[in-house]
């Protein structure tokens, strides 16, 4: 009966093909709505991270063990495509956890996630020892699909990182295939799950309309913030590229980017293949700005995968920046004459100002000093910037000329050491505290005075700030919130929240510590 529906369904899709067409129209509405949602991404992550921290919350206050081994895994799935370190971190404690406790079912759970995620972060070796560790003979049906389902995606990421080598990409691809066929089979028929996966079969095999059929009924029956429409609607796009029909293709692989979009999916592949597409098409901005969003969100999540996979897209963001120079040159002509009637009216201004100086005057002593402050910070902030355009400069030949030479081992191990990331979060460090200093000089002074006598804070020899009052400094910035400041100091959430604390227990009034810091003086309120 079974070939007898797909028969059916294939023959209905066909009849109706000219009816569901997707026409060039749709496929440009797509692409606003994508803009759109782009618009809206740091919303979108905003919700993900207060999910996240609101589970933190429920976490730090439970000390039953069998809910903390709960809310270890909901924090751990919640953080996978978002902070992978973070996921890890979670699936690891939680696997402790279960161990200590006796949770077996619990512990070999965590121990498929872990395996799941650790090869984006470049323990191959690790997760195929994490995952044969488990003997699906003795698996119950819901963890076995647990386990098809972690073979199926930990050897396919593996399989990512041999795509330079045929022959090992091919054996690790193969057991990709192996698990995703015992995965199907053990699935709940019927279910967005299976179809999506029953679908893949179908695309791997090439049975194009066949995996259409199930794949379109995926998106009519899931909302789009969904992990599962997103894959649907990229094979879909993969469907319609292998048919060679390009406005389709672009249609569902828009569907695909917005679905990561609006769930805040930090590791993703459609947007930076959509940025391709774009630049194919000559669409510059939208290129530039889809390359160099996806590639943010590589780094941002950690993926040291997904940042080898996106280094490829370097090349086509330098020439979309090239091409708007390009733009920018040939109307130079026109800006030269802006800028002369904006400076001819300036002077006229400039003129009429003068008649209202002296009574100015009053107000020159403290717009001196406030001045003075700003013409320091933003001395230090250009140089800073000066500083990181000449390093990015720096590393994007590097990984250019790593490119051209086919050495994606060296840019692998530049990206893995980490060295380079100390090296900038050092430099920048330097700079913020000089230029934080000079604005509030007394705040090292200040803090000790919130301080138990026992706790006050005594820098090394050569600390300008150290990390407990850079995060302090930051605070009296006015950036508050955790998530920021460990962007950042290129720290994790977990560890600032850590700090935080370590401080607030220092203080002689814990619970007003973070108002008191608020109303620390600039030199120019002192005066």
């Amino acid at each position: 009966m079974k070939p007898l529906k797909f028969i059916i369904l294939a023959f209905l899709t066909a009849l109706s093909a000219s009816a569901l067409q997707i026409t060039e129209k749709q496929a440009t509405d797509a692409l606003k709505r994508l803009d759109h949602e782009l618009d809206m991404r740091d919303s979108y992550i905003a919700k993900r991270q207060a999910r996240i921290d609101s589970l933190k919350t429920v976490y730090d206050s439970s000390a039953n063990p069998r809910k903390r081994l709960g809310l270890m895994m909901d924090l751990g799935d919640n953080y996978t495509s978002f902070n992978n370190d973070s996921a890890l971190y979670y699936f690891h404690e939680g696997f402790n956890l279960a161990t200590q406790i006796g949770a077996e079912p619990e512990r070999i759970a965590f121990r498929l996630k872990r395996a799941t995620v650790l090869p984006l972060a470049a323990f191959v070796g690790e997760a195929e020892r994490e995952y044969n560790a488990v003997d699906p003979a003795t698996l119950s049906p819901e963890l076995l699909e647990l386990y098809y389902r972690a073979g199926r995606q930990m050897y396919s990421y593996i399989a990512a990182y041999y795509t330079g080598y045929p022959d090992v990409h091919q054996r690790w691809y193969q057991k990709s295939l192996d698990a995703h066929t015992q995965l199907i089979e053990i699935l709940p028929k019927e279910t967005p799950r299976y179809k999506v996966n029953k679908g893949e079969y179908y695309l791997l095999h090439k049975e194009h309309s066949k995996a259409k059929v199930l794949l379109s009924e995926v998106l009519d029956q899931l909302p789009e913030s969904d992990n599962l429409y997103a894959r649907a609607a990229h094979m879909l796009a993969d469907i319609a590229k292998a048919r060679g029909n390009d406005v389709e293709y672009r249609y569902y692989l828009t569907l695909s980017a917005i679905a990561d979009t609006k769930a805040a999916t930090l590791e993703v592949m459609s947007l930076q293949e959509l940025g391709q597409v774009m630049m194919d098409d000559g669409d510059v901005d939208r290129a530039h700005r889809y390359l160099s969003t996806a590639l943010a969100g590589a780094v941002a999540c950690h993926a040291t995968l997904r940042v080898i996979q996106s280094a490829d897209a370097l090349p086509f963001i330098e020439k979309a920046h090239n091409v708007e120079i390009k733009d920018w040159q040939n109307h130079s002509r026109g800006i030269i004459i802006a800028i002369v009637i904006v400076a001819c009216g300036l002077v006229i201004t400039l003129l009429l100002l003068r008649r209202e100086m002296q009574r100015l005057r009053s107000m020159q002593s403290k717009l001196r000093s406030a001045n003075s402050i700003k013409e320091v910070y933003i001395s230090q902030f250009l140089n800073l910037c000066s500083i990181y355009m000449d390093k990015l400069n720096q590393f994007s030949k590097t990984v250019n000329r790593k490119i051209a030479a086919n050495k994606i081992d060296d840019l692998f191990k530049i990206t893995k050491s980490g060295k380079f990331v100390e090296e900038q979060s050092k430099e920048f460090y330097d700079v913020f505290d000089n230029a934080f200093l000079h604005i509030y000089p007394n705040f090292v002074a200040s803090v000790n005075a919130l301080l138990r006598p026992e706790e006050q804070i005594t820098l090394k020899e050569d600390e300008i700030l150290n990390t407990d009052l850079r995060i302090l400094a930051f605070m009296r910035l006015g950036i508050q919130e955790s998530t920021r400041i460990a962007q950042v100091l290129n720290y994790s959430v977990y560890t600032i929240y850590t700090y935080r604390n370590k401080m607030k227990n220092k203080a002689i009034n814990r619970d007003t510590f973070e108002r008191d810091v608020m109303r620390i003086s600039s030199m120019e309120e002192d005066e």
